[in-house]
């Protein structure tokens, strides 16, 4: 066989053909491989705290360490800044998809939580005086309300302005005109120097039960003030309930000292909460995957920052502002959706355009195949020719020629049948064409010696291709 053998052509052009499948096949592969590593590749959430140092940023610190060592999903990457309200405005601007800030800001209109990272309460206290050192306690032995702070000064821990905005909240809920009040802020690192000022009457600190600056600062007023007396909110209800950020809560006794007890009975107060937000563009299954993420280190988290202790699920039960994040909200109430129930109809889709494609395919195949169908058809139409040619084969010389001729057409077929371009229906066809052709073969050879027909015996003829 010659290399410009016809059949020898055919052969190479189906090479070529099966070699451009397999390349189009692992290119398919790849492309598929190289989509599913991205889409398994850990989210990178940038997440706004600050400021530097701070317990909210020492917090995420060692919450996105333990996200990088145990999260296949999620990591964070902090971006420090000077406070909340800088944090917030990175979240409204889309700069950070993550922000810490307190509940009482402003906040982007589109902001939700996802976690409430701390619960601050307003702790408000006066002193008892000193005898003979305390040239104000006359006056202000008459503080045991809010309603008494009029005329009188505050001394506010934390220069922050939203500090301030929450004393003048308090003031408006109790009955009292902020004006009537004076006020000073001091840092969080000036303790000493609040507890040495002797106009203040009384003081006020945001933070959360167990804080330190808070027990510092009662500690150090009572050294050089007198006896800590706590005063309570009585309108903390409806303050929370005019005012959604704030929460009613109760101070429990003794938590700020047991001997002697501070407070000696609960104290009604209220509360903000430090939030983790997000936008409402946030997709609910990065929500989703970060609250998840967050509760199953919590612990982790906890045994390096043990503020992180205060981490707690926000409340989807009630209203509140800024409301919760879907994606949150779905894991807390059990309500989030399947990877069937989000993906189903993409599924369906795919099957109904991989039928489609398959029929496209099988299509385009027999329509490439269309040439090796012909030549199939071809060397049927030879075995027929052959066989009505028998009836004059004068001597079993002819018969056997026929015969090489057909084992011949055979060799062909079973190799293109072999490289996949001809189909099983086909083979059938070829099948019944031999058949014809061995039913003749046995006829004839009974016909020139004189004896009745019997069946094929053509050693040459595969098994398989008799019916």
């Amino acid at each position: 066989m010659t290399p410009s053998d016809p059949a020898q052509i055919a052969h190479n052009g189906r090479q070529r053909r099966l070699l451009v499948v397999l390349a189009l096949g692992f290119i398919v592969f790849a492309a598929a491989a190289a989509a599913l590593y991205y889409i398994l590749q850990p989210e990178t959430l940038r997440i706004a705290v600050g400021p530097a140092g701070s317990d909210d940023h020492r917090v995420v610190e060692a919450m996105a360490d333990a996200f990088g060592e145990e999260s296949r999903s999620v990591r964070l990457s902090p971006i420090t800044t000077e406070g909340a309200a800088e944090s917030l405005a990175l979240l409204g601007a889309g700069k950070a998809d993550l922000a810490v800030g307190r509940g009482d800001l402003s906040m982007p209109a589109d902001a939700q939580t996802l976690a409430v990272l701390r619960k601050n309460y307003v702790i408000l206290w006066t002193h008892s005086g000193r005898p003979g050192k305390d040239s104000r306690k006359k006056a202000t032995g008459k503080i045991s309300e809010i309603a008494d702070l009029a005329g009188h000064k505050v001394g506010i821990i934390g220069r922050t302005g939203a500090n301030l905005a929450l004393l003048r909240t308090v003031l408006i809920g109790s009955g009292v005109e902020p004006d009537k009040v004076a006020t000073v802020q001091f840092g969080t690192d000036q303790v000493e120097k609040l507890a040495q000022d002797t106009t203040l009457d009384a003081y006020l600190a945001v933070g959360p039960l167990d804080s330190g600056i808070t027990a510092d600062a009662i500690a150090a007023t009572s050294r050089s003030r007198g006896v800590p007396k706590f005063l309570p909110i009585d309108a903390s209800e409806s303050i929370a309930l005019k005012q959604p950020r704030y929460e009613a809560e109760e101070i429990p006794g003794s938590v700020f000292s047991a001997n002697p007890a501070w407070p000696d009975d609960k104290v009604d107060t209220i509360s903000v909460s430090h939030l983790i937000l997000a936008r409402r563009t946030l997709s609910e299954a990065k929500a989703a995957a970060f609250y998840r993420q967050l509760f199953a280190v919590r612990d982790t988290i906890t045994r390096r920052v043990a503020g992180a202790a205060h981490i707690t699920k926000p409340d989807t039960e009630k209203e509140a502002e800024p409301s919760v994040h879907r994606g949150a909200a779905a894991v807390i109430n059990g309500t989030e959706r399947t990877f069937l129930d989000k993906y189903s109809d993409y599924f369906w889709f795919a099957l109904l355009l991989l039928s489609g494609i398959g029929s496209a395919a099988a299509w385009l195949r027999r329509y490439l195949n269309r040439d090796d169908r012909d030549d199939d058809a071809g060397r049927r139409n030879r075995i027929l020719a052959l066989t009505s040619k028998l009836e004059e084969a004068g001597s079993e010389d002819d018969l056997l020629a026929a015969q090489r001729e057909v084992d011949s057409i055979i060799g062909e077929t079973l190799k293109c049948y072999d490289d996949g371009s001809i189909e099983q229906d086909d083979m059938v066809a070829f099948g019944l064409s031999l058949h014809l052709f061995d039913h003749a073969v046995a006829e004839r050879r009974a016909a020139l010696e004189g004896g009745p027909a019997g069946p094929a015996r053509r050693a040459g003829t595969p098994l398989a291709l008799r019916p």
